[in-house]
């Protein structure tokens, strides 16, 4: 009997961390399922994770977990999916590791992914934007840390974990002011700053008084910002503009909105996919195609160019009484 305990132990040790070198945050994410996943496996098979042999991870239990995913834990299509994927790479280490479970394996990964519905991205306007660069109190430490940060995710497109790992030598102030980070797939890039950036960067660097290899926006103790604080702070912030531009009260704005926002302002600019695509550290160019579906005033502007000469905007109204019939069908 084959137990799941030592196979999945090798897959972590072995696997990931030797033969693929996987990031720390793929590392999390399957410790993460495979936590949730042996948990429902005590709970429905009565047995401890560590006496759970192979063959009873069978595709009907994994169905199941991922069912209760969606329908207890209220997870969306796109996380469930991600739990598979998890699965199935261990999955394919087991059934090469152990043949004579392969029927289990192979049933398992013929599990299929969900389609997820795609919807449109949520971006801030100008007024939005300002409205929320102003909400941040400066004349306290932790005022002046916020606004230098929301700044910047708004002016780089950075992720909440690229602005996390940010220490301060990243920050280049001199000609040619940038900030390098290191992205998804640990692909290293620099974006440019803007003057004004700069400036605001500049202030608080200078007050912050980090050494280089220490966090650049720290917590009050000097530690790195959890995730958790730094969707709080944006949230927070959004809830104090949104009494002075009350547009803000139907968006959830997130830090990953403000990396939205970087992507249409970019694009409204006039610049191309693949700059974008290269400006966020995208692994495609097609993933900055939801920005251009997102984008309604490019598309204003794409119907404005295709109205005749001489003709005012509006619909078609017929003059005609069984033309109006027919249209009104």
């Amino acid at each position: 009997m084959t137990l799941l305990a030592g196979l999945l132990e090798a897959f972590f040790t072995q696997r990931l961390v030797h033969q693929r070198n996987a990031s720390p945050n793929t590392i999390a994410a399957y410790r993460d399922t495979f936590r949730l996943l042996l948990g429902f496996a005590q709970e429905r098979l009565r047995k401890p994770p560590s006496a759970l042999p192979l063959a009873e991870l069978d595709a009907t239990l994994v169905a199941a977990f991922l069912q209760h995913l969606e329908k207890h834990r209220r997870n969306s299509v796109r996380t469930r999916n991600a739990r598979l994927a998890a699965i199935h790479s261990f999955f394919r280490y087991a059934a090469l590791q152990e043949p004579a479970h392969s029927a289990t394996c192979q049933r398992v990964l013929a599990i299929p992914t969900k389609k997820a519905e795609r919807k449109l991205i949520t971006s801030l306007a100008r007024a939005e934007q300002e409205a929320l660069l102003a909400a941040p109190d400066r004349a306290t430490w932790l005022g002046r840390r916020d606004h230098a940060s929301i700044l910047l995710l708004l002016q780089t497109g950075l992720r909440v974990s690229e602005l996390r790992d940010l220490r301060c030598e990243d920050v280049v102030l001199t000609t040619g002011a940038h900030v390098r980070c290191r992205g998804k797939g640990r692909k290293e890039r620099c974006t440019p700053l803007t003057r004004e950036t700069v400036s605001v960067i500049k202030a608080w660097l200078a007050e912050r008084k980090g050494l280089p290899t220490e966090p650049a926006f720290p917590s009050r103790r000097g530690a790195v910002l959890s995730r958790d604080a730094v969707e709080r702070l944006v949230a927070k912030y959004a809830g104090i503009a949104s009494v002075t531009c009350r547009s803000l009260h139907a968006k959830n704005v997130t830090p990953h909105v403000l990396r939205h926002t970087t992507a249409v302002s970019l694009l409204q600019a006039g610049n191309d996919r693949a700059v974008i695509a290269l400006w966020l550290g995208h692994e495609s160019i097609e993933t900055t195609q939801m920005y251009l579906d997102a984008d309604l005033t490019m598309k204003e502007r794409a119907l404005a160019r295709t109205a005749p000469l001489r003709t005012g905007p509006g619909r078609y109204r017929p003059d005609d009484s069984l033309l109006a019939f027919l249209s009104g069908l």
